[in-house]
């Protein structure tokens, strides 16, 4: 893999791996770290060397942003490969998509420093402050989950949003007709009593436009019913959606973790789905006891990266990637017979004991594949 591949895969949003998460922490410090420093340097009761100091960290990072911005210029024609062979134009697609254009205003900033000045530099900073939070928001994954869920549920949300202008327009012309004589100023017209509609079918109540009639305030009390079933169907909807896009965002993950070990390699795609439902992963430190010896078992745990010991009396055994661990305390359905230490970071994937029974009768053939190799560890030596 190339250099730029290399850089390409770090600052991809999807890849999970340790550096590229260090790199989007990085890139979201620098990004809370200018917004503050711009903060700062608009507070005129600051004494002048607090707001310079702000200024020189408002021009320091915008230059990091420049630096930032030419190399995703450099990258581009990895992340437009399947749309074009010519590097000049992958950078031009790059530069003119929404994420370019952002990113290139949000280093104008650091050419002010280059032409006035750190001081300079802060002040045209606070012009972008704005720019910098739609680049925050960019490289911000929960950003992208939410778009997600909305573009998911947008017939839902569409359909929510019908009824609340239904409501919002029906309250408000009825409104008008009960109350247009008592208060001309507040409802003479329909969009003048959009405002009273809105305040009460959102629930917010400011008071500020109150319905003097009876009919109005009973028609008042139905806006507010209303106002708090439409705002109950709009938050689980989003409910909804949140739980499923997490759902597969997880199944996704886990698929792509199970797919690395060697063990589950010659299973099918129907098969692998559902051994895929009963895992979960975990990430585990250096230096963890994950098994206790003389615990009850309540989990097996299938090693994707990483490497443990696993401690029997003064015998040491380690497993490495691809490897399985404390299956025969769900096997024989006894206490733990030795300690499994993590000696390296380690990521595995986590079977409870029930879930084993399930897939037991679900997938015979995997169990009897984790017998086989239980009972050859026996015939060597009993581990966990």
């Amino acid at each position: 893999m190339t250099r730029r591949a290399q850089i390409c895969l770090l600052v991809d949003l999807s890849n999970q791996s340790l550096a590229a998460r260090r790199v989007r922490r990085l890139e979201v410090c620098l990004n809370l770290l200018g917004i503050l420093s711009v903060s700062v340097g608009t507070v005129e009761v600051l004494t002048e060397s607090t707001r310079s100091i702000a200024a020189i960290v408002t021009g320091t990072v915008s230059v990091l942003f420049l630096v930032e911005y030419l190399v995703r210029l450099w990258i581009a024609p990895e992340m437009y490969q399947a749309m074009t062979t010519s590097e000049s134009k992958a950078r031009l697609l790059w530069a003119i998509s929404p994420q370019g254009v952002i990113d290139l205003l949000a280093v104008v900033p650091a050419l002010a420093v280059a032409s006035g000045g750190a001081r300079l530099g802060a002040e045209s900073a606070s012009v972008f402050v704005l720019l910098w939070v739609f680049k925050l928001a960019a490289r911000s994954t929960g950003v992208a989950l939410i778009a997600r869920v909305f573009h998911n549920e947008r017939s839902a949300l569409g359909a929510a949003a019908a009824l609340f202008t239904i409501v919002l327009f029906s309250s408000a012309t009825v409104a008008h007709w009960l109350e247009a004589e008592a208060q001309p100023q507040f409802f003479g017209s329909i969009p003048a009593s959009l405002w009273w509609a809105v305040v009460t079918l959102t629930t917010t109540g400011y008071g500020d436009v109150v319905p003097l009639s009876l009919g109005g305030r009973v028609l008042g009390g139905l806006v507010m019913l209303s106002g708090i079933s439409v705002m109950a169907l709009l938050a689980g909807i989003l409910a909804n959606g949140f739980a499923e896009e997490i759902r597969r965002r997880e199944f996704m993950r886990i698929w792509d973790l199970v797919a690395r070990v060697p063990f589950f390699s010659e299973v099918g795609a129907i098969a692998l789905a559902d051994i895929v439902g009963q895992l979960r992963s975990l990430s585990i430190p250096a230096g963890v006891t994950v098994i206790r010896k003389g615990e009850q078992g309540e989990s097996m745990y299938f090693l994707v990266s990483g490497a443990v010991q696993v401690h029997l009396g003064q015998t040491r055994a380690t497993l490495k990637d691809g490897e399985f661990f404390g299956e025969m305390a769900l096997l024989d359905r006894k206490p733990r017979t030795a300690d499994v230490v993590t000696v390296a970071p380690c990521t595995v994937l986590v079977l409870e004991v029930a879930d084993f029974y399930r897939l037991a009768g679900q997938q015979p053939a995997l169990i009897l594949a984790i017998e086989s190799e239980a009972k050859r560890r026996r015939q060597a030596q009993p581990i966990s």
